[in-house]
């Protein structure tokens, strides 16, 4: 971006932020829950902008509610309301049992009326892609404004042999040996926590933090704790959820990709990603009957295609320029 480039998006960021009533990231709007109809309890988190256009925002794997907490100054930049519901077994939100990927829509269109959305824009990250994309194709056409799929998870009907052989072991023991994924991932879960409480890990975290302390209006040891809750709070509930999970995201998916008749569908997705390879994402856009809009970030990998985020925002909710 050039500096006259830079200087517009400074002063329409600084009219936004004045404009803006911030969502503060107190316990009271990170920790949100509500009663589903069939008695499950959904958790959800609401970040950025009081007043701005609603998003929904579907987390990555294995992640929850809380993810989105560390783009939260790109979100008040922008003027974006953000709702981060958290799937079935994460963090908040009870298990349902035998779910599929094609029972979530129903959740948000859910949460949406307990929150008196109308219309809003949908993104789902990583693991959320499917999600998103089922959302595009169950939920009423006039409720979403638009519907992006950021570094989305890969369809493993374009084969198997694309994935790193670790994730096809894992894959593997989440169906056939369940119990066996478990174990593993309870303890390296386990090992994580201790090992991130002891104090050389603490000063090695608040060193990183201090790097872009600039960015934040909290502190180094209020950040240090967000993020100690974002590592760990999706496995408030165990490691099954996050194994059963995994299972979703490497069968089918339930959706026919050619019945997507939603004609706002954004995807991008990174050249270089070796956690969802991108012929496993071009497998399924070639599908797509609705001519998505696909751009390939071809230098990037799925952990830096976030410095592109405030580029995909502005394409996906243009009120927000």
């Amino acid at each position: 971006m050039n500096p006259t480039a830079k200087m517009r998006f400074s002063m329409r960021s600084t009219q936004r932020t004045t404009k803006c009533r911030h969502i503060g990231t107190t316990s009271s709007r990170v920790d949100q829950t509500m009663r589903l109809s069939d008695g499950r309890t959904l958790g959800y988190a609401e970040y950025g902008c009081e007043t701005g256009h609603p998003l929904m925002l579907m987390h990555g794997y294995p992640q929850c509610r809380l993810e989105a907490s560390a783009l939260n100054h790109i979100f008040r930049q922008r003027g974006i309301r953000v709702i981060a519901p958290e799937r079935p077994g994460f963090g908040l939100s009870t298990v349902q049992p035998n779910r599929r990927i094609m029972d979530w829509p129903a959740d948000v269109q859910a949460l949406a009326h307990h929150l008196s959305l109308s219309r809003f824009a949908i993104m789902g990250g990583s693991g959320g892609g499917p999600y998103a994309l089922a959302c595009a194709r169950l939920l009423p056409q006039d409720m979403m404004s638009a519907v992006g799929i950021f570094a989305g998870a890969g369809n493993w009907k374009a084969g198997a042999h694309h994935m790193p052989w670790i994730y096809r072991v894992s894959m593997l023991a989440a169906e056939h040996w369940p119990a066996g994924l478990r174990g593993p991932l309870a303890f390296v879960v386990w090992m994580l926590r201790n090992g991130l409480n002891t104090q050389m890990a603490t000063r090695r975290i608040d060193d990183y933090l201090l790097k872009d302390q600039d960015q934040h209006d909290e502190s180094v040891e209020e950040r240090r704790a967000q993020l100690l809750r974002v590592l760990f709070e999706p496995f408030a509930q165990g490691a099954g959820p996050a194994v059963y999970e995994a299972k979703l995201l490497s069968q089918d998916w339930g959706i026919e990709f050619g019945d997507i008749t939603y004609n706002n569908l954004h995807i991008w997705h990174a050249g270089k990603d070796w956690n969802s390879p991108l012929p496993m994402t071009e497998y399924y856009v070639k599908l797509l009957s609705n001519s998505p809009s696909f751009k390939v970030f071809e230098a990037d990998t799925h952990f830096t295609i976030h410095r592109h985020l405030d580029e995909i925002l502005l394409e996906l909710i243009p009120e927000s320029s």
